[in-house]
């Protein structure tokens, strides 16, 4: 493989290089196919090309590919952020920016929160990820590889346990930990805002609890904190619905997203309660290329399939079938190296686990090498690196997600033999 010129600090977990996709498949430059459970990381809920988000993005490259929406108005940003607005389901009026990215959604949702309270202090949760920029870096839960040689990083902040039923944390102990937190630590009215994923991504697809959620709630408005949600993974149907706060109860100040929001493209947004995004100067917030036209007119297709009946009825099915083909394996003892199933409606994950030997870390690194030969691609997560993340696109057919599973089952009885280990060896 050529990587003359490429940096070799970008990680890489499959080693192919790939041409072409459709739907929820890929084809690497021999042309061997691939089911793809990994969707860009969580960008391709809408699966690879789709034809609509195709076909918007040529209309617009055909009009107008860039403007800088600091210097002139352009009708796609308009148009998406008024859709994507009426699409969130908060109570309150809404106002927002385009970003490039989700680290530059967070970038911009902290200075937004700076300004609102008039603090610096920030709280996030073990195991969480919020980005590779030098502010989301802080808030990453969790030291290697993100902040290895960075030295002092911006804060301050403050991490606290993810209370999840997928990790056996409880609300208990959460709350405990926040309570020592400002008796120890720091004051209270030093944090302008706290941030969680209501479901971990990188951390594993495990569902924050949603008790400790409702107490989150009410501390922040009991302390004038803000509530920021980062749906950047878990947005766009991710979890079965369209974003997975609601499933908490609770609604957030600000909220993240980017990956899925515009089928490929490069895009993110920070949403927010109306008078909290107008409360910088104007200048504060933009950049070059932050909602641009091509991008915009990606996000607006992408919104008109997401929620069309035939997406719907695709998301429910591979809910219904991930669900049933988990419990079929457990039942009849697939493998003892078979952990929990995380996470909630369409984003799960398998935990690779022994009850003696604990967390199969290694385990799970074979796991990747022989279902990418059997043509599955799969993602790791989790602190140990022993979850499978499954993400493949929510249009992902039946014909091919029940072959991409039975891959998955074959991979992982193979776990069972003594001859598994000393291959891998």
């Amino acid at each position: 493989m050529d990587n003359q010129g490429i940096s070799e600090a970008l990680g890489l977990i499959h080693p192919i290089t790939l041409s072409h996709g459709k739907n929820a498949e890929v084809w690497d430059e021999n042309q061997k196919r691939y089911i793809d459970f990994v969707g860009g990381i969580g960008v391709l809920n809408l699966g690879h090309c789709h034809p609509k988000i195709v076909e918007a993005i040529q209309k617009q490259a055909g009009l107008l590919t860039h403007y800088a929406f600091n210097a002139a108005r352009h009708q796609p940003y308009i148009t998406f952020m008024n859709e994507l607005t009426e699409f969130i389901p908060m109570n309150q009026p809404l106002a927002g920016m385009f970003t490039n990215s989700g680290a530059e959604a967070t970038e911009n949702a902290l200075k937004v929160a700076r300004i609102n309270t008039g603090r610096t202090g920030v709280i996030a949760f073990d195991g969480g990820f919020h980005g590779r920029t030098l502010a989301t870096v802080s808030l990453n839960g969790k030291t290697a590889p993100y902040k290895d040689g960075l030295g002092p990083l911006p804060g301050p902040v403050f991490h606290v346990p993810y209370p999840s039923r997928d990790n056996g944390i409880s609300s208990e102990v959460a709350q405990a930990a926040l309570e020592r937190l400002f008796q120890v630590e720091v004051d209270v009215k030093n944090i302008a805002a706290i941030i969680f994923e209501p479901v971990l991504g990188e951390g594993g697809f495990q569902l924050l609890d949603a008790d400790f959620a409702k107490y989150l709630r009410k501390f922040c408005d009991q302390h004038g904190i803000l509530m920021i949600a980062d749906e950047i993974q878990s947005g766009f149907g991710r979890t079965g619905q369209a974003f997975a706060f609601p499933l908490l109860g609770i609604e957030p100040d600000l909220l993240l997203v980017a990956k899925s929001i515009a089928g490929g493209m490069p895009l993110g947004a920070v949403i927010a309660k109306k008078a909290l995004m107008d409360k910088p100067v104007k200048g504060a917030l933009g950049g070059t290329y932050s909602g641009n036209p091509i991008a915009c007119a990606a996000g607006l297709a992408t919104l008109e399939v997401l929620q069309s009946q035939e997406v719907k009825q695709s998301t429910a099915h591979y809910i219904e079938q991930i669900e049933l083909r988990y419990q079929q394996w457990n039942a009849q003892g697939l493998t003892p190296w078979l952990g929990k199933l995380t996470g909630v409606g369409a984003m799960r994950g398998i935990e690779v686990n022994h009850e003696e030997q604990g967390p199969g870390t290694a385990v799970m690194a074979k796991i990747l090498k022989r279902a990418r030969e059997q043509g599955l691609l799969l993602m790791p997560s989790g602190k140990h690196k022993n979850i499978i993340r499954l993400l493949p696109p929510l249009t992902i057919t039946a014909e091919v997600l029940e072959e991409g599973l039975n891959i998955l089952e074959t991979v992982l009885a193979e776990t069972r033999e003594a001859s598994y280990f000393k291959e891998s060896a």
